[in-house]
């Protein structure tokens, strides 16, 4: 009766080596959540906090990224500059604990390398062509909505891409096979379980201007997806996961239990 003032929680992993054998370490990017828990996420944080967070546009990400500049990373056009700034292309397929190198012009950490990062977008293979040359739009309509399971996009490069993969323009498309290792059918809307998908995540915006009413706000915590429905079968029906309201009183007890530690 009062979901847009509550979240899903995902169900377990069927298997949890699919999904964290590339790190787990508290310092490092969570990663292998699809579109919809990352949306999730936000939603959760919002409401919690009484502050409205959401994932980023395409071209807001991209804005954020290249920090004024207009070549190929933000430090420039020489690939073998991006170990300064970037992970990227490991031998050892980890990810790495986060602002430990370089950051941009806007004192952002990693945004090429380490993990891929959601958008609100659906691809599209135009890209930037959809809108019109010269249009002035607001940054909430400046997206692809998307309208479809596949195809999704994450930005940036990860720590398994080469040094191309991570440039300020580059982008990365889901589609199907990133679930292949999931068992389970319906396929988890929480989890994606198979490559490129552990070197994706998530990096939220607070946006100057907030949407005003609830239902303006949910429109970027949930995806019009089929998963919609998967996820509310798997809840309603099969018990895995819930719905439940969110306890705003969370970071105040979180507060106190510190103070109670020391």
């Amino acid at each position: 009766e009062n979901k847009q003032d509550a979240v899903t929680s995902p169900s377990q992993l069927y298997d949890p080596t699919y999904a964290f054998a590339p790190g787990e370490g508290l310092d490092q990017p969570a990663a292998t959540m699809t579109q919809f828990s990352a949306m999730q996420y936000s939603k959760w944080v919002s409401l919690v906090s009484n502050r409205f967070y959401r994932l980023p546009t395409e071209a807001e990400w991209e804005y954020a990224c290249r920090a004024g500049t207009k070549t190929a990373y933000h430090f420039g056009d020489d690939p073998k500059e991006l170990k300064k700034y970037a992970w990227f292309d490991d031998d050892d397929l980890e990810r790495h604990a986060v602002g430990q190198l370089l950051p941009n012009q806007f004192g952002l950490h990693d945004m090429h390398g380490n993990v891929a990062e959601w958008v609100l977008d659906g691809y599209s293979a135009k890209g930037y062509e959809l809108f019109k040359k010269g249009e002035l739009l607001k940054s909430d309509q400046a997206y692809v909505r998307p309208e479809k399971k596949h195809e999704r996009v994450a930005r940036g490069g990860s720590f398994e891409s080469e040094a191309n993969q991570c440039r300020s323009a580059s982008r990365l498309a889901t589609d199907k096979n990133w679930a292949i290792e999931d068992p389970d059918f319906p396929k988890s809307p929480w989890w994606y379980t198979s490559d490129p998908s552990s070197g994706v995540g998530f990096r939220l915006i607070r946006p100057l201007t907030s949407p005003k009413t609830k239902e303006e706000k949910e429109k970027y915590w949930l995806t019009n997806a089929e998963k919609l429905k998967d996820a509310k079968d798997r809840i309603e029906y099969q018990g895995r996961g819930a719905i439940a309201p969110i306890d705003t009183e969370l970071p105040n007890e979180i507060k106190r239990l510190n103070k109670d530690e020391k």
